[in-house]
């Protein structure tokens, strides 16, 4: 078997520690002893160093790399960590999971997301248990469900989104088997898998990158530190070991597609941009397999060249999150004027039916949260509607609010069915967070398990001055570090069963239902949208071919008239939240407060 690592800090020698024959790690009861062997330096590629063992370690034996005669470091390209990010990497035989499911794969068009956290999923909080619990997703209508990230982090629980081993998978978790297993229940039931990864940054602890080489660089800085080095000397290798990471994750896991997490935060100015790189791997990628494979963005540019194929100078990614949509919503939803959401509380519905037909609200438009003109206009002649993804609430949108409350904490159920219906018969791609579907009362919280105390200490203190600048007194802030904090965060199904979460899970799975068996629902022509709306009513409406949906935000109720929307004035209700008539001769529909229906011509 060869090793290999990409270590160009390495002045006259690296060895290879390895240690036991299998999976059990060490051999403590007398086996074979670790050994130590020097590398050579690979004359064909500058920096890497090889050596061969033989016969080949068993899986589950443990190794690492000494520059210099320094400390044993993991391996960069580590498949996995049982030990954590500082303990030494272990030995991934990927053929021999037996994977039980033939997968053509599942395409993006048409999908219904599902973001979820292992972590909190489940009180368990591991593959397994996540598995276990899936079949209720593909009843309700999911096709795809979003992980986030898994990789390797300090401690037990946490968000993910501070980890380093970008090849590997969080042993608590469950490790790299669990995640196929999980795969395999996935697919077995016709669910789609998308892992959102991270590649701005990897965390304050157990990153043992710099040692090897220039993997990051202060030509450019990010709310993090230093930037991922994209474009400056050694750039080459830093891209490899990036893209190679997303290409293993689909081809050794069988993962459908990838959210790549703030790539707004990725500094590159190389004339080939790492994203287009990566989009050429995948799509590469994704032809060698014959299944569909596809890269979502998260990016806050309102830039739809993101996502714009190749071929018309854009960077060829797949798909992005709508964050402008989500502000939309949100506001007229709940009222919210505070920072990035101003621009978007002055007229709520009229931002409501921009972000419906134009994607994007700020699209070459002055933002005053930022200080300045932002976004581009989308070409609604040649972009799909399923290249943005629309939702009420993510991860980000209720975990990055002090006390992590979801939208159910304040609104009535009528508000949350009305949420659901714009989300579910949008242009967009869909996008549920876990527990959404019944309005869970459980917050999602901020947590965090560092080992470290001056670590912990400093996150704690520092989430509680970023709120205290929003008028938060520091104990109402929820500690991080507590176990509590994270037990809080755990869905409680328990709630399914009562009203009103069982009434709005049967709205969802009816509204799920009507986007998989409606094609005009499904149409991704923007321009095709046609939308009124009342800002001081608190109504909007809107076409989809032969379908309008309507939903009446107000507590009282409104007069809609649907004429403007169609020729044909009539037609018939096919689902509504609060029982309500068909439009009269006069074209308009009455509405009770706080509801919603989607009527069909005819």
């Amino acid at each position: 078997m060869q090793f290999e690592v990409w270590a160009p800090k390495a002045q006259e020698r690296v060895d290879l520690h390895l240690e036991g024959t299998g999976r059990d790690g060490p051999d403590r009861r007398g086996g074979a002893s670790p050994v130590v062997l020097p590398m050579e330096r690979d004359q064909g590629r500058p920096g890497w160093w090889t050596a061969e063992t033989a016969p080949a370690p068993a899986d589950g034996a443990r190794y690492g790399f000494a520059l210099d005669g320094g400390p044993v470091r993991p391996d960069p390209r580590s498949r996995r960590q049982p030990e954590g990010p500082d303990g030494r990497s272990a030995v991934v035989d990927q053929a021999a999971y037996d994977w039980r499911v033939p997968w053509p794969g599942r395409p993006l068009p048409g999908a219904v997301l599902y973001e979820l956290h292992i972590g909190t999923f489940t009180r368990e909080g591991t593959f397994d248990a996540a598995a276990a619990r899936l079949a209720p997703l593909a009843e309700l209508g999911i096709t795809h469900v979003e992980l986030m990230p898994v990789c390797p982090f300090p401690g037990t629980h946490g968000w993910g989104y501070e980890g380093v081993s970008l090849w590997a998978v969080h042993e608590p978790y469950g490790g790299p088997e669990a995640l196929k297993r999980f795969v395999d229940a996935a697919h077995r039931l016709g669910l789609g898998v998308v892992l959102d990864v991270v590649h701005n940054h990897l965390g304050p602890a157990g990153n043992h990158l710099p040692a090897f080489g220039p993997y990051f660089t202060d030509t450019h800085h990010t709310p993090w530190g230093a930037a991922v080095n994209l474009d400056a000397p050694g750039s080459d290798e830093v891209r490899a070991y990036l893209r190679e990471s997303a290409l293993a994750w689909l081809r050794d896991f069988r993962l459908d597609g990838l959210r790549l997490d703030a790539v707004h935060a990725l500094a590159d100015h190389r004339a080939l941009t790492f994203l287009e790189e990566l989009s050429t791997a995948v799509d590469a990628l994704s032809a060698d397999l014959g299944r569909p494979l596809f890269l979502i963005a998260e990016s806050d540019l309102g830039d739809p060249r993101t996502t714009t194929p190749r071929a018309q100078g854009g960077l060829g990614l797949h798909a992005q999150w709508n964050d402008d949509f989500h502000h939309a919503l949100h506001t007229t939803l709940t009222g919210e004027s505070q920072g990035y959401y101003a621009d978007f509380a002055r007229e709520p519905l009229a931002a409501l039916a921009k972000t419906l037909t134009h994607a994007f609200f700020h699209d070459g438009t002055y933002s005053t949260f930022r200080g300045r003109t932002h976004g581009r206009p989308v070409d609604r002649t040649r972009t799909p509607a399923h290249r943005f993804l629309g939702y009420a609430q993510t991860h980000d949108q209720i975990g990055n609010r002090a006390l992590g409350d979801r939208l159910s904490a304040t609104l009535s159920p009528g508000l949350l069915a009305c949420a659901a219906t714009l989300v579910l018969t949008g242009p967009h791609t869909p996008m549920l967070f876990m527990g959404e579907e019944w309005g869970a009362t459980t917050p999602w919280q901020f947590f965090t398990d560092h080992p470290d105390p001056v670590l912990a200490e400093a996150v704690r203190s520092g989430r509680r001055r970023e709120f205290a600048a929003h008028g938060w007194a520091a104990e109402e802030i929820p500690d991080p570090q507590d176990p509590a904090t994270r037990e809080r965060s755990c869905l409680d199904r328990s709630e399914q069963a009562r009203e009103p979460h069982a009434r709005l899970l049967a709205w969802y799975r009816e509204l799920i239902a009507l986007r998989h068996a409606q094609p005009d629902l499904a149409d991704p022509d923007l321009a095709a949208v046609r939308v009124a709306y009342d800002e001081g009513a608190r109504w909007l409406a809107y076409r989809r071919g032969d379908l309008r949906i309507a939903v009446n935000l107000s507590a009282r109720g409104v007069e809609i008239p649907l004429d403007g929307l169609s020729t044909d004035s009539s037609g018939r209700v096919l689902a509504a939240w609060d029982p309500v008539a068909a439009p009269g001769a006069d074209g308009v529909l009455r509405m009770p407060p706080e509801s919603c229906v989607i009527l069909t011509d005819g």
